[in-house]
């Protein structure tokens, strides 16, 4: 691939991963997630998002067409469960409870961290950052027929998506700063009715697939 043409190529992935990715988009997300955590473990939890979705995307890139044959997976099934994992947590903030985080006690303190960490992973890195579409897209970035150069020029610029976006999650404490308590669970709550209504239509993309590979001519 000359310069030129790599060059070009960059552009469209980044564009594409920053369509998926929706960095600016998750902001809201990650602040209604992680409201009631201190600064550091804020911090913590977008590091671990950011870093477990180039992980899983990284790991696509090289290993994904091989993955998708030995386990049988289909797209639209990951689609289905992805959009049930999104469901389930946005139901859980559209109807969230007043969070213990404020509690004192060795235990609790380390009850809430283990929440971080599992939020951090599910649902932030995966399914919402390194999703089944963003986890297609590169697929189809890499192509078929991939190359190192393609690989890793797609793993790069994936990196730099993460790093965009962990630098906005880390922002978002100066936002929560500027809105009162009130507005942060009204928030929340909102963002737990957008996330029930992203999982809605990824679980309708998925059956939509699911139709069209049962009516593919054999």
């Amino acid at each position: 691939m000359r310069i030129h043409d790599l060059y070009l190529h960059g552009i469209t992935v980044f564009m594409g991963f920053f369509a998926m990715l929706n960095p600016i988009g998750n902001i809201p997300v990650f602040l209604g997630m992680v409201q009631d955590f201190d600064k550091k473990t804020q911090n913590k939890v977008a590091l671990r998002a950011t870093f477990t979705a180039f992980s899983i995307i990284a790991i696509f890139c090289v290993f994904g067409h091989i993955i998708f044959r030995v386990f049988g997976i289909t797209v639209p099934a990951f689609q289905i469960a992805g959009g049930i994992i999104v469901f389930i947590i946005g139901f859980q903030m559209l109807n969230a409870k007043e969070n213990p985080i404020h509690a004192q006690s060795l235990e609790e303190k380390e009850q809430m961290e283990k929440i971080a960490h599992d939020m951090a992973i599910t649902p932030l890195g995966i399914p919402l950052l390194a999703g089944p579409g963003t986890i297609s897209t590169a697929m189809n970035f890499v192509g078929a027929e991939k190359s190192y150069t393609n690989v890793i020029l797609v793993i790069v610029i994936f990196g730099i998506m993460c790093m965009i976006t962990y630098l906005l999650f880390i922002s978002s404490r100066v936002i929560a700063n500027k809105i009162n308590p009130g507005m942060l669970k009204v928030v929340s709550r909102i963002m737990g009715l957008i996330l029930a209504v992203i999982a809605v239509q990824m679980l309708i993309n998925g059956i939509e697939g699911t139709i069209d590979i049962f009516n593919k001519p054999q």
